[in-house]
């Protein structure tokens, strides 16, 4: 059984505990403290790092960490970063500029994202339909990134195994590229 280490991020209320809790066969270790930031309307948020266990049909394990979303906590972004197999970046789309928070995050995790496999998510489309996927793949295309872009409700099961599926999949073809 081999253990690989799968980094979630995004702003404060795009869903990363949510997102851990959904998909973790353990009660997530969060740390989580009252939200004093009145832009905000959260309860709590998190300071430090979230945590689960997700064990795949193979048996290897994914420890699954969240970053706090506030840029205050920037510098526990690259610590978290460290030794990951890839990154998840959620997008919250009812923010007011949705895409500016994507790029504090593509800006945040350059350097990884140089050599990291990494997905977006994007949530609360359905409801706030503005800007869409095809804005984000044009926003990042103009970085000459090309990631993997899907709607997600991260209080789905099942739209967060997607985008874990989907992150694992460049995993395994950036190792099947590298035995060619």
């Amino acid at each position: 059984m081999r253990e690989h280490k799968i980094l979630f991020t995004g702003t404060m209320g795009a869903g990363k505990t949510t997102a851990i809790g959904a998909v973790s066969e353990v009660p997530p270790v969060v740390t989580e403290v009252a939200n004093n930031d009145a832009s905000v309307a959260k309860a709590t948020t998190t300071v430090g790092f979230d945590f689960g266990l997700l064990t795949l049909d193979n048996g290897d394990r994914l420890r699954l960490f969240g970053t706090p979303g506030q840029l205050r906590f920037d510098f526990l972004w690259k610590i978290l970063a460290t030794n990951a197999l890839g990154i998840v970046v959620l997008v919250d789309n009812s923010r007011p500029a949705p895409l500016e928070d994507l790029q504090a995050y593509v800006d945040g995790f350059a350097e990884q994202l140089r050599r990291l496999p990494c997905v977006v998510g994007v949530g609360r489309l359905s409801t706030h339909p503005s800007p869409g996927l095809d804005a984000y793949a044009e926003h990042l295309g103009r970085q000459g990134l090309a990631v993997p872009l899907l709607d997600v409700d991260v209080r789905r099961r099942d739209d967060v195994v997607l985008l874990l599926d989907t992150l694992l999949a460049q995993v395994e073809a950036d190792l099947m590229g590298m035995d060619e």
